[in-house]
């Protein structure tokens, strides 16, 4: 390859990298997921959903979703976390929160809660990161941020079994989650 080719896709790779950070403003709230295979940043959306972005601060600063597993991936649709049984049943101590839904399209990189099937108001802690853009989700489920660095970390989530409706048998687990600016 030549000098000047390595530089044009250095270049190209370089300006990517600035789009994709540039998503998040210096005011944006930052919430960071460490996994084995790098960092995952989310922004958070409290004009979305302020109850759901006070819920993931809260569980993050009690270090709730460390070692928490992503239990039911589905490659090509979602990477779903935060059952503290991993059984897709589990959830933090906190009360189920009321849906916050909005108008924000599903597209590749939304981070959302998962709820009970039937009950639109049975959000608590579990969450999901889309693969791609789901727009049959549009209106159903609450957003509460979007991934604005490391997609390429969220591909690497090992994959679940079709046939078992994702379930991974030994998943990959988020190491530690922290707002940023309370990363001890």
């Amino acid at each position: 390859m030549t000098f000047t080719r390595r530089m044009l896709l250095a270049a190209v790779a370089f300006s990517a990298a600035l789009g994709t950070a540039s998503l998040a403003r210096a005011e944006d709230k930052l919430l960071y997921i460490d996994t084995k295979d790098g960092r995952i940043t989310i922004k958070l959306r409290p004009d979305l959903a302020p109850k759901h972005v006070e819920r993931i601060e809260r569980l993050a600063k009690e270090h709730f979703y460390d070692n928490i597993a992503f239990h039911r991936v589905i490659e090509g649709f979602m990477a779903q976390g935060g059952d503290p049984d991993g059984t897709g049943m589990g959830s933090s101590r906190y009360p189920d929160l009321k849906a916050e839904f909005s108008s924000e399209p599903f597209k590749r990189g939304t981070v959302a809660m998962a709820r009970q099937p039937g009950d639109k108001d049975s959000a608590n802690s579990q969450f999901f990161i889309c693969f791609a853009e789901t727009p049959q989700l549009n209106g159903k489920y609450t957003i509460w941020g979007e991934v604005v660095s490391g997609m390429d970390v969220v591909d690497k989530i090992k994959k679940g079994d079709k046939a078992n409706n994702g379930a991974v048998e030994t998943p990959d687990r988020m190491l530690k989650v922290r707002v940023a600016g309370d990363e001890s």
